[in-house]
């Protein structure tokens, strides 16, 4: 009986820490609720949804066949991806040697590392732009308002957010992983290539989506830094929502709806290349 008592006991317990913990995320739900899931079911209705002189609100596919039917907007969609893919690429190639350099150094120096990389974000992304534009007209004019000029502007932009996620899973990295690749005649080389890069792909893909994604869809580099005349998909978004052009907020929406999709789906394939997610992970 006293058994019996006991376990009553411990379920009780375990059902009130359960409600406990369930109330304590509330907040986070409610925030979540209003601030992501309801604009997403929003951006969605929008794309569907035709407006009309009469006030009358109709629902159909209207905006996404425009927008495959348009050779301009898929040939901004393409620019957009393409300049995206080489701005992630080289804030990548950029990115991974330092984040790795930093992981690596003393703590004092990881710490005044990691503050000399987030120091630029302090500043306003618009000043920053055109401090770059003023550098890239006394270097070279030839350069400025050029996809060079564009994709340079986009990695000093967004590297930090390249490099920290990448930082983050290496800093936790089992440092005797390092010990037992030397002991087993690996060279710092071959224990980069086939130890610490494969147990870093979770940063690097955390690093890709923070980097990919903004660089597809931002307004104020392309404005400044690239070429004129040559639209990419945040310019056109940007046009069809504030100036009402192409079809209004329904036409911007569904360009938004295509280019998440486009981009779950590269995100879905990346995490198939992930084969060793959280392994090696030091939690101490």
């Amino acid at each position: 009986m006293n058994f019996v008592n006991f376990f009553k006991r411990s379920k009780r317990k375990e059902k009130k820490k359960v409600k406990f913990e369930q109330i304590l995320g509330l907040p986070y739900f409610v925030i979540l609720a209003i601030l992501i899931v309801l604009p997403i079911l929003l951006l969605l209705l929008y794309s569907f949804l035709i407006e009309t002189s009469n006030f009358d609100l109709t629902f159909s596919l209207n905006h996404y066949i425009n927008f495959f039917r348009e050779p301009l907007f898929l040939r901004s969609m393409g620019r957009s991806i393409r300049i995206a893919f080489l701005g992630t690429l080289f804030s990548l190639i950029i990115g991974y040697p330092l984040a790795y350099i930093i992981s690596l150094s003393k703590p004092r120096t990881k710490a005044l590392l990691v503050l000399l990389i987030t120091a630029p974000m302090w500043i306003n992304m618009l000043l920053r732009v055109l401090a770059l534009k003023q550098v890239f007209e006394m270097i070279n004019l030839r350069l400025h308002l050029t996809e060079t000029a564009l994709i340079i502007g986009m990695v000093n932009i967004y590297l930090p957010f390249m490099v920290l996620p990448i930082y983050s899973v290496l800093d936790k990295m089992d440092k005797n992983l390092y010990e037992a690749a030397a002991d087993l005649g690996a060279t710092k080389m071959q224990t980069l290539i086939k130890v610490v890069i494969p147990l870093s792909l979770s940063g690097v893909l955390s690093g890709v989506i923070m980097v990919f994604l903004p660089m597809a869809t931002t307004l104020v580099i392309p404005k400044y830094l690239g070429p004129s005349g040559k639209n990419l998909i945040g310019n056109i978004i940007e046009q069809a929502i504030t100036k009402r052009q192409y079809g209004g907020y329904g036409y911007g929406a569904a360009i938004s709806v295509v280019l998440a999709i486009i981009i779950l789906l590269m995100v879905s394939l990346m995490k198939k290349v992930d084969k060793y997610q959280e392994v090696g992970i030091n939690e101490n």
